[in-house]
């Protein structure tokens, strides 16, 4: 069985190891494969392992081969999944590997925001505090979270394990339930309690008692620039945004407004509408904005985690039970 990695570079940029898919057959693992490449990589395998490398349907049908997706992620709408099951071939994604990881690097985030660590460490390292006149000084206003409301857009896995983190913090938190854009005021009245001391809200009730705010909703047709400018006009001037969800989930330009404005006191974020950014990207130039390059999922553990789980969806599919099944 052949069996092609397609963009098994970021995954696994030389400090991890296939061993765990070789038993399965032959493995070719590509660094990065464009689209102009894609045919020729996949078109004699049985197995193709994408992360980030689309298979839409013109594609899928010029593979008869293939009979297996795995995404190499807990997203997987780089498949076009309907084709896939027209053509009975499985996809499989690998959920929940990173909720840590993801919980840990969006509190990394608003701490950033908040207490403006690398700023800071830039200022002493330039000699500022050799040079400060007395024992300590600034460069811009610090935030203490203790008694601020974080509202936490999408309370799964990953929003749950940063709400306990903020709780820890002294933050009051008010939780938006996933399917946020069908929340109604009827269908949270009997949640709230049912987790501590949390509040369960809509987004509409919930955003202008926000001092911060933090994604972790999925990205579909209905949650896609949830925050725009008429969601932006209901929070309180000054708020937090942090997303380290999916870039799509706010209106870029609208976002990049309100920052120059002062409507937001900042933004930070994991991810962005199209990856890697752009030059021409509005995030590059705005005040209070801190950007990572989608790292959330980057620590050495939670790679490995992804490739094992990875490994184990194949094993359950070549014996006949496959899980993980997202079409």
């Amino acid at each position: 069985m052949k069996i092609a990695i397609l963009d098994a570079l970021a995954a696994n940029p030389g400090d991890l190891s296939w061993t765990e898919l070789e038993e399965f057959g032959e493995v070719t693992a590509y660094d990065v494969t464009s689209p102009d490449e894609l045919y020729d990589r996949a078109k004699d395998s049985e197995i193709c392992i994408t992360n980030k490398t689309c298979f839409d349907r013109a594609m899928i049908e010029k593979l008869p081969k293939l009979k297996y997706i795995g995404v190499l992620a807990t997203g997987y709408n780089v498949v076009d999944l309907e084709a896939c099951r027209e053509k009975g071939i499985v996809v499989t994604n690998v959920p929940e590997y990173s909720t840590y990881a993801t919980a840990q690097m969006t509190i990394a985030h608003i701490l950033e925001l908040a207490d403006k660590v690398g700023i800071h460490n830039a200022s002493v390292k330039d000699g500022d505090w050799v040079r400060s006149p007395q024992f300590c000084y600034w460069k811009e206003p610090l935030t203490e979270l203790w008694r601020k409301t974080a509202v936490v857009v999408g309370y799964g896995k990953i929003g749950k394990r940063v709400a306990a983190v903020l709780s820890a913090l002294g933050m009051d938190i008010i939780a938006v339930p996933h399917d946020c854009n069908n929340v109604t005021k009827s269908s949270v009245s009997g949640l709230e309690g049912i987790e501590g001391n949390i509040r369960f809200m809509t987004l509409e009730d919930a955003l202008p008692l926000a001092d911060l705010v933090t994604l972790h909703c999925p990205l579909t047709s209905e949650t896609r620039a949830i925050i725009n400018k008429k969601t932006l006009g209901m929070m309180k001037d000054g708020a937090l945004l942090v997303n380290c969800a999916r870039g799509p989930l706010v209106n870029a330009p609208d976002v990049a407004e309100a920052l120059r404005s002062g409507k937001l006191g900042g933004y930070a974020a994991d991810v962005l509408e199209v990856e890697p950014q752009r030059a021409d990207d509005p995030f590059l130039t705005t005040p209070n904005t801190i950007l990572t390059p989608h790292i959330a999922w980057a620590p050495r553990e939670t790679r490995a985690r992804l490739i094992t789980i990875a490994a184990e969806n194949i094993r359950a599919f070549l014996a006949g039970s496959p899980v993980n099944v997202v079409n």
